[in-house]
Formats: C-alpha cells, sequence, structure tokens
C-alpha cells in the first residue's frame, strides 16, 4: 500500500514540474486515481459519459479551488488523467432553468 501511494506521489509531483499534460499520459488504477483527485485536490465527479470506443469519459472538478481534471477509462480498466486545469465554469448550474420566473 505503502509504495502505491509513494509512486502516485511521484508521478503526482512529476506531473506539476512536466511540460503539458496534453503531450503525456498519466495512467494507473482507477481507484488510486480518484482517490488522489478526492482526497489531495477535493475534486469531486462532476460529469462523464461514453465514447464511441466505449470508454467512460469523466470530469472532476472542486468547487472551492476551480480545479478540474479530465479522465478517461478504457473498457480494460485503465484509467488516464487526459488533461487538468484551473478556473472550472460549470455552466449548466449558473444557467436559469427554462420557465423558470427567477
Amino acid at each position: 500500500m505503502f509504495k502505491r501511494l509513494l509512486s502516485l506521489a511521484l508521478v503526482f509531483g512529476a506531473v506539476s514540474t512536466a511540460p503539458p499534460l496534453y503531450a503525456q499520459s498519466v495512467c494507473g488504477d482507477r481507484d488510486s486515481v480518484i482517490d488522489q483527485l478526492e482526497s489531495r485536490f477535493g475534486e469531486v465527479h462532476a460529469h462523464s459519459g461514453l465514447t464511441g470506443p466505449g470508454a467512460l469519459l469523466e470530469i472532476w472538478t472542486s468547487p472551492e479551488t476551480g480545479s478540474f481534471t479530465v479522465l478517461m477509462t478504457r473498457p480494460n480498466g485503465s484509467t488516464c488523467v487526459m488533461t487538468t486545469g484551473e478556473h472550472w465554469l460549470d455552466r449548466a448550474a449558473t444557467m436559469p432553468v427554462m420557465g423558470d420566473p427567477a
């Protein structure tokens, strides 16, 4: 367990000093990646959908900091961080509902 956490810490630490994430992919066990997003970055699952090839695309966001992470989980179970960023704006949460008198 300690080896896995240390490995993830090194991977996420390397990501912060590496070239832009779109130039690379960080992949790992889905449970470990999700645990890091929740505990370290305070991100929660915001949106998800299935791609044509059957991969699960997810967006995780932090309402407090505005950070976001886009994950893709392939049918074989491998989860990859596709990109990360800041200043996430959830337009659906800020737009009025049709017919809403407010």
